[in-house]
């Protein structure tokens, strides 16, 4: 673990340079025990694959005084545990109108585009953190098969509720912005609410599972949606 000042008022600890699980898991244990001590001087946690930002007030603390909390938490804090998060599941509707990138997916993969929907709804994702635009979720734990590189050339305008892939990761637009992830589905659900407390849906360390629904439910339960 290295600790190094980011700014006059936040430090990066950071756990390593690449994209593991074991270490998210050791960057979302400091973030969750962070989150659990509520110290009043900290004003907000970033998590990333490898690193946590962590904003400070530095009317209150220096560098130095966070950089010896932050020790003494990491010494102390417990093994971030998959399973001890949430499990949210996620109904995907797979429809080519809503997955436009299947067929590129598929292609890339050399699998019928029925076996693309089949493994991205059969596994279990992790939310590694909420980045790009507010709610958007980063989600670890993609079948191998399916990395696929991001489009070339983003696209002005994906809708909200977009399920896409880039390289390894999947994700869920929790709002209509420009992207360049790989559509594949679109969910019903309303991923951010700004009246709701929380207002996204998921937080990182949540676990994810999607389910795959037709049309008709598709649009049932985005009627039923608050």
């Amino acid at each position: 673990m290295k600790i190094i000042p980011a700014s006059d008022s936040s430090l990066l600890v950071v756990f390593g340079n690449t994209i593991s699980p074991d270490v998210q898991q050791r960057v979302l244990a400091l973030f969750h025990a962070l989150q659990a001590n509520q110290d009043s001087r900290i004003r907000n946690l970033h998590p990333a694959y490898a690193s946590l930002l962590i904003d400070f007030d530095p009317l209150l603390m220096t560098h130095e005084d966070l950089a010896m909390f932050v020790e003494s938490v990491a010494d102390n804090r417990q093994p971030a545990v998959a399973e001890g998060h949430a499990l949210r599941k996620i109904p995907v509707c797979y429809d080519a109108e809503f997955g436009p990138d299947l067929p590129d997916v598929a292609a890339h993969a050399r699998l019928p585009i029925d076996e693309v929907i089949r493994l991205h709804a059969s596994a279990t994702y992790q939310v590694c953190f909420l980045g790009f635009t507010v709610g958007f979720a980063y989600l670890g734990g993609l079948p191998e098969v399916l990395h696929t590189p991001r489009l070339a050339t983003p696209r002005r305008t994906v809708a909200a509720g977009s399920i896409g892939i880039a390289g390894g990761q999947t994700g869920i637009y929790p709002t209509e912005t420009p992207g360049g992830w790989r559509l594949i589905g679109r969910t019903p659900l309303r991923m951010f609410d700004p009246q709701a407390q929380p207002p996204t849906r998921l937080q990182a360390g949540d676990r994810v599972r999607f389910t795959s629904i037709d049309r008709e439910a598709f649009e049932r339960l985005r009627q039923e949606r608050p």
